[in-house]
């Protein structure tokens, strides 16, 4: 198999799988997920104008696009879809969020433990209005990276205001 082949096939995901960490976008934004597995997320959201949002077991697209890139693609219970390319090697990162417009008028609403409020996000989302989308495209360093076992539950267990003081800004 050539270097540049891109893969969902699960073997080509294994490296992936367990690896956790923080990145900081270009307009200040904090954020940081956790590879739960082959199809699941975990993510906290350290600022931005969602900060203290958190997240378990979201299920995600992931396909590898070259040894040390991944492609993360979700579409959450909000009415929001997030896509993101991580170069683990070069540890930099490029998102592209499509907010609905519900968030971009409120975003305060989604700021809590989700899992918590799945109805509640998708009464929400249904009520809209939906568009036009806020589309936030950015370019992000990632400021912290390891590798966790996967189905880790202990690596996103805590809202991020829970956090010792400087843990989002690890380096």
């Amino acid at each position: 198999m050539s270097e540049d082949y891109a893969s969902t096939r699960p073997e080509e995901l294994k490296p992936f799988l367990g690896r956790h960490f923080i990145y900081t976008y270009d307009n200040g934004w904090q954020y940081e997920m956790y590879i739960k597995n082959a199809d699941t997320i975990d993510y906290r959201i350290h600022s931005g104008m969602v900060g203290g949002r958190w997240v378990r077991d979201q299920k995600v697209h992931l396909a590898r696009l070259s040894d040390d890139v991944l492609k993360v693609s979700w579409d959450e219970p909000t009415g929001t879809s997030v896509s993101v390319s991580v170069n683990f090697a070069e540890r930099q990162l490029h998102g592209v969020i499509f907010f609905p417009q519900w968030i971009a008028r409120d975003p305060k609403k989604t700021v809590c433990f989700q899992n918590e409020h799945l109805d509640e996000m998708r009464a929400f989302r249904d009520a809209g209005p939906t568009y036009p989308k806020l589309v936030i495209d950015e370019f992000a360093k990632v400021t912290f990276l390891e590798t966790c076992a996967v189905d880790d539950e202990t690596v996103v267990a805590v809202a991020p205001e829970e956090l010792p003081e400087g843990y989002a800004s690890r380096t």
